[in-house]
């Protein structure tokens, strides 16, 4: 089970227009521009995230264009509660999974060369347990915060981007205007790391209450019930900072997502597409869709990471051993998943292949 599995890459293209959360694509480019035509849009790709980060960069972009009317930003705010309820039982599954609840036993397959292997429950064989065990509605547990959390990086994100807007930039159209644009697409992505930090920021306390009134399912506890009971619980027992763990990992995947998708991009357009190839301008408008793909696989550990100290030693079940160690830094935690070989647990929600070497045997 890793980040280059193929149906990684499915999960992932549901976000903003591409991994865009993996969030990969340009959700803010403008349809009517021809293929190709922009070069370098004024929207860099959005960082890993689940499906309704594309929604939300959309209503961000609507937002800051200056036909911003309260029908609109109310128009985009639905949408996207809307698509973050209907992706909610993915992600409740993909952080159970992450957390290392496996209530489920692995079945014994066959792979491509008939070998014997172990597959781990898939997606819709867990949310048939979670249905089994809650109903239909235990699928939804936790949606409350996770849809203020995500209206309040809509928002966020909008008033960044009208109080900073990012002054015009000239399109480019052709190599060789590309190959003196390396300081254009900087600027682009420093204004879109402004705003997906700033929305990251404002957004983590409630990312954190959703994290964790998930997780009871693992040890059937109701200790985060609600918005504000559970933040006057983190505030008792872990003061401000609580609301906040598990930030740093989750900027900095950001950070290097945003860095990493656009530079590459640039370059392979800049360098490797060829301007006397018949379908040049075609094949830089999927640049950065496709780069943004590649880069989320490798900085899914950065969320793995985050997730997993949100909800370490907040007095869970799913936060402490035998679940999880007591955790005493995020650094500490992408340690230990490095040395057990799980920095990409989760990843991977179809196929979840196993090794025959683990503790389970074949008879």
């Amino acid at each position: 089970m890793g980040a280059s599995d193929p149906e990684v890459v499915l999960w992932t293209c549901c976000g903003a227009g591409g991994m865009v959360g993996a969030g990969l694509g340009t959700a803010g480019d403008e349809p009517a521009a021809p293929p190709g035509a922009r070069g370098w849009g004024s929207q860099p790709p959005r960082p890993p995230q689940p499906p309704s980060r594309g929604v939300e960069a959309a209503a961000a972009a609507a937002l800051g264009t200056g036909d911003s009317s309260v029908t609109t930003e109310a128009l985009f705010l639905a949408l996207g509660a809307g698509v973050t309820a209907l992706s909610h039982p993915l992600f409740y599954v993909k952080l159970l999974i992450q957390v290392g609840h496996e209530p489920l036993p692995p079945t014994v397959g066959t792979n491509v060369l008939g070998r014997k292997v172990f597959y781990l429950p898939n997606f819709f064989t867990y949310a048939r347990h979670i249905v089994q065990v809650d109903g239909k509605r235990g699928l939804f547990r936790g949606l409350s915060p996770r849809l203020m959390s995500s209206a309040l990086s809509t928002l966020s994100r909008g008033s960044v981007k009208k109080a900073f807007p990012l002054e015009e930039i000239e399109h480019v159209s052709n190599k060789d205007d590309m190959k003196t644009s390396l300081r254009k697409v900087v600027k682009e992505t420093s204004h879109e790391m402004v705003m997906q930090c700033v929305s990251r920021v404002l957004s983590h306390p409630l990312h954190v209450i959703s994290m964790r009134c998930m997780v009871q399912f693992v040890g059937r506890e109701v200790k985060y019930s609600g918005v504000l009971s559970s933040i006057g619980k983190i505030f008792k027992e872990e003061g401000l900072l609580g609301f906040f763990v598990g930030l740093i990992p989750h900027l900095l995947g950001d950070v290097v997502f945003l860095w990493g998708c656009n530079l590459l991009a640039h370059f392979i357009n800049v360098y490797l597409v060829d301007d006397s190839f018949s379908q040049a301008l075609a094949v830089r408008s999927y640049t950065k869709f496709v780069m943004g793909i590649a880069v989320s696989m490798l900085t899914y550990p950065f969320l793995l990471v985050g997730d997993l100290m949100a909800v370490n030693n907040c007095g869970l079940l799913a936060g402490l051993p035998p679940y999880s160690p007591v955790f005493k830094s995020w650094i500490h935690c992408w340690r230990y998943l490095s040395m057990q070989g799980q920095l990409f647990r989760g990843s991977s929600l179809l196929f979840r292949r196993i090794s025959t070497a683990s503790s389970f045997s074949i008879d």
